[in-house]
């Protein structure tokens, strides 16, 4: 047998890079979901003969579930089980991928992918934990570099091959691609992965927590998700986010008087856990408004198509791909703070040099700024991911990488939030100064549109042409909001983020835990300041 060959069998010495292959394909399906449906929704409506309303949901249903549930599914894993529980939510992601692709209507389809983002929930944590356990300290960083790779491959074909399938065979297709994934993931996982939990506390789950939790995140996202649609001031929009300020509040109340806390709080006296915690709000907020964003004004202003709106943020995710495995290398070595520092000011530029476009920018303005962003992300989230998950203990990974995926999910959600309300705002107030006698009505309609490429009917050129200057203008507006934001990330970075390198032997390797926390009592040794 040759010596490659012998690599390939599964042994004690690359077991857990087998363990590192399973959780990137089942890391690989998740991310490829979240792309892949948008490009399908106009053939969902017209097969289920959906509502604007049920489409909405097809994405919202999905993103909420995901969402809400990401720190249950990281402590769930803790108490019961990682390998467990990821299993679990790859079983449950299959059959209801399975289910959705055989919905009667639009109602069954909402319904299932609910229940699709619950067992995402459980992968997503368990993904990071899994590879957390399995490596030591001082390949964290490459493994994690490898893990964010395939995120971002996902995120890269997702509408190129959302596009195909649906264009040559069915929008159904989409969802059964996962299955053989699934079964490859579920495969390599009994064999490759060892479980491991929490063995330092009782398996008791928190059920006041997990409620008080679950409702003032479904209330934050459920308000954040539809604030533009329903209106920020309405009375369901006050009284969302009242709920969720109640359910938050109650949930870290309940928390400190626990014996068994879901959420342990001391994690938040590490420093570096903290402020991969911040830099995962902050990124996502940039990245995702930017891309929903500029999707929008690629498809609707310039007029490219949904597949060749999606090749050209192609840029963005092959640099990710490409560097992000170098940037976890690295992290190993130097440390994650000048790499996510660094990242996190070329994010500030993308976004800064993309405030530049144009209603008639051709897609040379916008490309230098795709490569500058996706270098910044490549250098972000993998030395982000280790920073997190060094500066706790193996044993509290997976409910760890709930709060950083939660951070990750909310951020994202905010940062859409917010650009669309500038849209909104700005957008409409510029529609006042370049059409002043055209009737408040007229404006509102147009108003309500923008950067939707359907203004109503009937409108000469030249209002079309205002409408479309009014997105621009509040995009430009909303793009060096996210520059100043993603700035504000670094310096986080550079003041909360650790300096030390990886430890030479395993446990903690935050040497800035406080003191009084689990942490503090056995500081690892480090190489370097």
């Amino acid at each position: 047998m040759t010596d490659k060959l012998r690599a390939l069998q599964m042994n004690a010495e690359n077991r857990r890079w087998w363990a590192l292959g399973a959780m990137c394909f089942a890391l690989f399906m998740i991310m490829l979901d979240n792309t892949v449906v948008n490009v399908a929704l106009p053939s969902i409506q017209r097969s289920l003969h959906a509502s604007t309303a049920s489409l909405e949901w097809t994405v919202n249903a999905y993103t909420l579930s995901f969402a809400v549930l990401l720190v249950t599914g990281g402590r769930l894993g803790d108490l019961f089980g990682r390998r467990k529980l990821f299993l679990a939510g790859v079983v449950i992601f299959a059959s209801s991928s399975a289910a959705i692709g055989f919905s009667p209507s639009d109602t069954w389809l909402v319904a299932w992918r609910a229940v699709q983002g619950a067992g995402a929930a459980l992968m997503m944590p368990a993904t990071l934990s899994i590879i957390t356990n399995a490596f030591p300290a001082a390949e964290r960083g490459r493994a994690i570099g490898t893990w964010a790779g395939v995120s971002a491959l996902a995120l890269a074909i997702g509408p190129v091959l959302g596009g195909f399938l649906v264009e040559n065979v069915s929008w159904q297709s989409i969802f059964f691609i996962n299955l053989p994934v699934a079964v490859a993931a579920v495969f390599v996982t009994l064999f490759a992965v060892r479980e491991s939990r929490d063995e330092t506390v009782a398996r008791t789950v928190d059920l006041p927590g997990v409620a008080t939790l679950t409702v003032g995140l479904a209330a934050l996202v459920l308000a954040l998700v539809e604030g533009n649609a329903w209106h920020w001031g309405s009375a369901r929009e006050i009284a969302l986010f009242a709920l969720a300020i109640v359910g938050l509040a109650s949930f870290a109340t309940i928390e400190t008087r626990r014996r068994v806390p879901m959420v342990d709080f001391a994690f938040f006296r590490s420093r570096s856990f903290l402020g991969a915690n911040i830099v995962a709000f902050i990124v996502s907020f940039a990245m995702l408004a930017m891309f929903f964003f500029l999707a929008l004004y690629m498809q609707n202003i310039r007029g490219y198509t949904p597949l060749q709106a999606g090749v050209r943020f192609l840029p963005s995710t092959l640099m990710i791909v490409l560097i992000a495995p170098i940037a976890g290398r690295l992290a190993d070595r130097i440390g994650p703070r000048p790499l996510m520092t660094f990242g996190l000011l070329c994010v500030s530029g993308s976004l800064f040099w993309q405030s530049s476009l144009t209603v008639s920018s051709s897609y040379a303005t916008l490309l230098p700024g795709f490569v500058l962003m996706g270098i910044g992300m490549a250098f972000v989230m993998s030395p982000m991911s280790t920073a997190a998950m060094n500066a706790v203990e193996p044993a509290k990974a997976g409910v760890a990488s709930g709060i950083l995926s939660m951070s990750r999910m909310v951020g994202g959600t905010f940062g859409v939030a917010v650009l669309g309300a500038l849209v909104s705002t700005l957008g409409g107030s510029k529609l006042g100064e370049l059409l002043p006698g055209v009737p408040a009505a007229t404006r509102s309609a147009l108003t309500s549109g923008l950067g939707a490429g359907t203004p109503p009917q009937g409108m000469p050129a030249s209002v079309i042409r205002a409408g479309d200057e009014a997105f621009v203008y509040a995009l430009q507006n909303g793009l060096r909001l996210g520059a100043a934001v993603a700035l504000a990330g670094a310096l986080v970075a550079w003041t909360l983020i650790g300096r030390d390198r990886v430890p030479v032997r395993e446990g903690v390797a935050s040497v800035d835990a406080a003191p009084g926390t689990p942490d503090a009592a056995r500081l690892p040794e480090t190489v370097g300041v």
